[in-house]
């Protein structure tokens, strides 16, 4: 009997797309260290290294890869939802919808159920004990931020059966009508000067990358053998590079992929055109290191290196904010001066700091790994409906809780979620509310009379 890694790593089919399956290691790896890198932390609070040293922000063209782990979910989600419409029993596909929500949010939403209730119970405990100020408050807002991020995906999954629809019937016209639409809002935006249309770009921008990895799980994005199956996603490279540069060289885009502090208009939040135009380019460099890295993953010691950091990359993202505010805190706990950043003194002491926060999310990993692993599923039948509100409310909880995060949890700190004010407890019990929905939903509780 060998390790279950290796276990697994030698079960994979043959016609297993395991490039996919990096793309989505490489691109959560890319935002942790991301994260980490432009941390700049002092005594007085925590900023932007970036905004610290402006000359760095092009470097936002390569790190800001969300839309790659986007566009892979999009080809996840089309070949999962096909592949429960062919088992599925005479019916109707709403029990199927129901099933395709759990099986895709379950390595999703039980470590972020977790990741929430331990920070939850945390925040309450050192408010209740009259902490919370310093680096201890700026962590309580902090730790909550990247759950944007789980809001967005399980949009995603939520639309995934109607946007496939429109992929089957119109094939590229579908992406070309979502981007038409993000274009369409910015210029409401800059040129109407329209209030409140931007957030629109929440859907458009995003299910559009989405949009592309549909395409990608129907071959029509050109990559096979043969240099001349390299001209579409060189061309989707190129267009989306050039078009990405003239938005932010002549129009009101800023040069950095990631949100900036104080600045006006903000590439990431909203998303914009300009972000749509670098997703493209990504998504079309990516699919020209496709043959290589194919290559490289038939070797059985790098498949089973990308098999084992697979099952641990959602809780290693969920926690890394943690890890690396928790290195902080040690040292000024150890009164370990804090050089400036961006100083000779800051940089030297970088790789340390990074080896540091790498290994304490390794301990949180091993602590939380287990809630990773996928459950056993209940067949093809379920509750749509049920599920669909369950999606709906864990979706608002995630996406509130990113915004108010846990300081001032007594205070009845509140942020705006659509005009709506909504506190940490309420965002906390309509994710929790939502979760359980999702799970009953998708175990066929709505479907009794059929078997399961």
């Amino acid at each position: 009997m060998g390790s279950p890694v290796r276990v697994l790593a030698e079960a994979t089919p043959v016609t297993r797309d395991r490039y996919v399956d990096l793309l989505r290691v490489a691109s959560l790896a890319a935002v942790v260290l991301g994260h980490w890198m432009m941390a700049a932390v002092t005594p007085d609070g925590v900023g932007n290294l970036l905004a610290v040293v402006p000359e760095l922000q092009p470097l936002t063209w390569l790190l800001q890869v969300m839309p790659v782990f986007f566009f892979v979910g999009g080809f996840a989600h089309a070949l999962s939802y096909r592949s429960l419409l062919r088992k599925r029993p005479e019916g109707s596909t709403d029990s199927v919808y129901a099933a395709f929500l759990r099986a895709r949010l379950q390595r999703l939403l039980r470590p972020t159920m977790v990741f929430v209730l331990v920070w939850g119970a945390a925040a309450l405990l050192i408010q209740l004990l009259g902490g919370g100020g310093g680096l201890t408050g700026v962590t309580l807002r902090l730790v909550t931020q990247p759950l944007w991020f789980i809001g967005i995906y399980l949009a995603m999954v939520a639309f995934t059966p109607p946007l496939l629809r429109l992929h089957e019937r119109y094939g590229w016209g579908a992406f070309a009508g979502l981007a038409g639409a993000a274009a369409a809002v910015d210029v409401l935006r800059f040129a109407a000067g329209v209030p409140y249309v931007e957030f629109l770009n929440f859907v458009f921008v995003w299910l559009a990358v989405h949009q592309l990895g549909f395409l990608r799980a129907d071959g029509r994005l050109g990559v096979g053998p043969g240099l001349h199956s390299l001209r579409r996603p060189a061309l989707l490279a190129g267009a989306g590079l050039v078009t990405a540069v003239a938005l932010v060289a002549f129009g009101p885009y800023p040069l950095s992929m990631v949100g900036m502090p104080g600045e006006k208009v903000s590439n990431m939040a909203p998303p914009t055109l300009a972000l749509l135009c670098h997703g493209l380019w990504l998504v079309g460099a990516v699919e020209l290191l496709r043959a290589p890295a194919a290559r490289l993953l038939a070797r059985p010691r790098a498949w089973r290196t990308v098999v084992a950091a697979n099952g641990v990359a959602m809780t290693a993202f969920l926690w890394h904010l943690t890890a690396m505010l928790g290195v902080y805190g040690a040292m000024l706990a150890l009164d370990v001066p804090l050089p400036e950043p961006a100083t000779a003194a800051w940089w030297a002491r970088t790789p340390l700091r990074l080896v540091a926060a790498a290994a304490l999310t390794a301990v949180l990993v091993a602590a939380f790994r287990t809630f990773e692993r996928p459950a056993p599923t209940a067949g093809v039948q379920g509750h749509g409906p049920l599920a669909a509100l369950g999606a709906t409310l864990t979706l608002l909880g995630v996406l509130g809780l990113s915004m108010v995060g846990f300081a001032g949890l007594l205070e009845g700190r509140t942020a705006l979620l659509i005009a709506i004010p909504v506190t940490a407890p309420a965002a906390v019990a309509m994710t929790l509310c939502g979760w359980l929905l999702v799970e009953r939903a998708g175990r066929g509780g709505g479907d009794r009379g059929q078997r399961p």
